[in-house]
């Protein structure tokens, strides 16, 4: 049986969305449970899940005891239930935080090829599917736990709501009262679990493609067929309850702050470094979509020559809107580009219809090898950074699948057979990134500082999970994944503050460049130094290379008992200068 024979039979029906569901589980499931917490956005949102399971609030975001009033609660209430269903909030275990990322990769591709098969083919749906779950960007997002891959699966699904209308508006099916209501009734679930997740991103997509779409055809009378009435009340009841909780429970400032504070400043310039010229998501596509880059100019190409098909112009008004709009918002990260991505990829997908043009094909081949050859490179280069000589046959094995999956991708291209140049490539490019995320990276310790130190604590004995006093008192080191691993006490303060909690019998870690101040503070309580430890490392956050000792607790005498509660107030107040000094 031929691969266009498979393909046709594995894209029938409902086997097409869970073909390409399945490719993505397979792509995101390795860095699920090898990855360690992720600085600084994951632990974040992990910590404030984790707190609103510890306090039963589950409406006021919280870090700590600071306010986290940056996006709305929907990706919180989805960890909570995973950690409720799979794990307990005690275990911190980041990996049941992680599942709806990994389902809403899941969705993405699954609503890709269902969306795309009704305009251009149930084949054309699984590969492009297919092609969003194996992306780099994609597979990458399934296993982090925040908003991002939850987002680009209910905004897919929106759009793949939107589609299949549209294509029964073209094809003269009725799609009144009596079509398929689940279609329906998944566009306005996938739109307001978008604003619930992450305000008005997924609507703005939403709202740009349907606009395009209108202006482009100069009507657009499948619009009324959307379900308006009972759709706008579902939505509503979906967001609005818990709209309004917020707004009560801060005094709307938790509208205030997410507006003033983290949208705008995204709007009027590079937020935390994050700058960027116009153009950079385009000069870095071939990046994002690895290891389908083969199809990138293909699929380019297709959008201009193909424009006046539906299925074709359908992606166009998705894709370019979108697009245009993270390249011209200053503040640039990758993941941004996530709910634009299954419109390319349906691009792509659909070029494979017809045999590649010469070039294409040419471009497409040497992009391909140089995106292999990049992500091989970037291996190497943590060997060299921060890997040891065990780690050597890890590096090897992810530079060698990454180079294969490039260079033969482009061989197969370059020989006419696209489709399975590109199931190779794919098949290559899934095994690199699980060789990545699942091998090598949980291998390099110099990064792995706070789960490093964790154990470090639990070797010593001065875990308070463990049963030992706390919290833990640390000066110089505030990452979040240290919040989540150590727990929701942890005590971010100064050297004086150190030195008290030693003095009160509760371990501290004090990083290197406070440990001057930290022992001077200790002496002049007259307490010595008890080293437990040390965990030297680098902190990607921020670029700084760290030395964080342990240090034991003092036996604490009876009469040291009633300036407890004195010595905890440097902490206190010191752990919010502390938090709020990090970006």
């Amino acid at each position: 049986m031929t691969l266009e024979s498979r393909l046709d039979d594995w894209s029938r029906g409902w086997r097409g969305p869970l073909f390409a569901a399945l490719v993505a589980l397979i792509a995101g499931l390795p860095g699920l449970f090898a990855m360690p917490p992720l600085d600084r956005d994951e632990s974040r949102f992990a910590q404030a899940t984790a707190q609103m399971l510890e306090t039963d609030d589950l409406v006021v975001i919280k870090f700590q005891d600071q306010p986290r009033f940056k996006k709305p609660v929907g990706i919180h209430w989805l960890q909570a239930a995973s950690v409720t269903a799979f794990s307990a909030v005690e275990d911190r275990g980041v990996w049941a935080y992680r599942i709806p990322s990994l389902l809403g990769a899941m969705l993405a591709a699954a609503a890709c090829a269902w969306g795309a098969s009704a305009l251009l083919g149930p084949k054309t749906g699984l590969l492009a599917g297919g092609m969003l779950g194996a992306t780099i960007l994609l597979s990458t997002e399934a296993f982090i736990a925040k908003t991002d891959a939850a987002l680009c699966g209910f905004t897919t699904l929106a759009m793949a709501a939107v589609a299949r209308i549209y294509a029964a508006h073209l094809a003269g099916q009725p799609t009144g009262t009596g079509f398929n209501r689940w279609t329906k009734l998944a566009f306005w679930v996938g739109l307001a679990m978008g604003v619930l997740i992450k305000g008005p991103v997924g609507l703005m997509v939403v709202a740009l493609s349907v606009a395009a779409l209108w202006i482009w055809d100069r009507k657009a009378p499948w619009l009324k067929d959307l379900g308006w009435g009972w759709g706008l009340t579902l939505a509503a009841a979906i967001v609005l309850p818990w709209a309004m909780m917020i707004t009560v429970a801060t005094d709307g400032t938790f509208w205030s702050t997410a507006v003033g504070s983290d949208l705008a400043p995204k709007l009027a310039g590079g937020q935390e470094s994050h700058g960027a010229p116009f153009g950079a998501y385009a000069l870095g596509a071939f990046l994002l979509v690895f290891p389908a880059t083969l199809l990138l100019p293909s699929g380019v190409t297709l959008g201009w020559t193909g424009r006046r098909e539906a299925g074709v112009r359908f992606a166009l008004c998705w894709l370019v809107p979108t697009w245009l709009v993270f390249e011209i918002l200053p503040t640039k990260l990758a993941h941004y580009t996530l709910p634009a991505l299954p419109a390319l990829a349906m691009l792509m997908a659909a070029a494979l219809r017809a045999p590649l043009g010469r070039i294409s094909r040419l471009v497409g081949a040497v992009l391909s090898a140089l995106a292999g050859l990049v992500f091989a490179a970037g291996a190497i280069y943590l060997q060299v950074e921060y890997g040891d000589p065990g780690d050597w046959p890890a590096t090897i094995l992810t530079a060698l699948l990454f180079l294969a999956s490039g260079v033969v991708g482009a061989v197969l291209l370059m020989r006419g057979t696209a489709a399975i140049a590109l199931v190779t490539a794919g098949a290559l490019g899934i095994a690199a990134h699980a060789a990545l995320v699942g091998l090598l990276v949980p291998r390099l310790e110099p990064l792995l500082l706070s789960p490093r130190l964790e154990k470090a604590l639990e070797r010593a004995d001065l875990a308070p999970r463990g049963g030992a006093p706390g919290p833990v008192a640390v000066t110089g080191y505030s990452e979040p994944s240290m919040i989540f691993l150590l727990g929701t006490t942890t005590e971010l303060t100064d050297p004086v503050g150190a030195a008290r909690a030693v003095a009160q019998g509760r371990p501290a870690v004090v990083e290197g460049r406070q440990e001057k101040a930290f022992r001077a503070a200790l002496a002049a309580l007259g307490q010595a130094a008890r080293p437990a430890g040390v965990v030297d490392g680098f902190d990607y956050s921020d670029g700084d290379k760290e030395r964080l000792t342990l240090y034991r607790g003092a036996p604490v005498r009876a009469d040291d008992e009633a300036d407890g509660e004195a010595d905890g107030e440097t902490g206190e107040q010191t752990a919010e200068t502390q938090a709020e000094a990090r970006p």
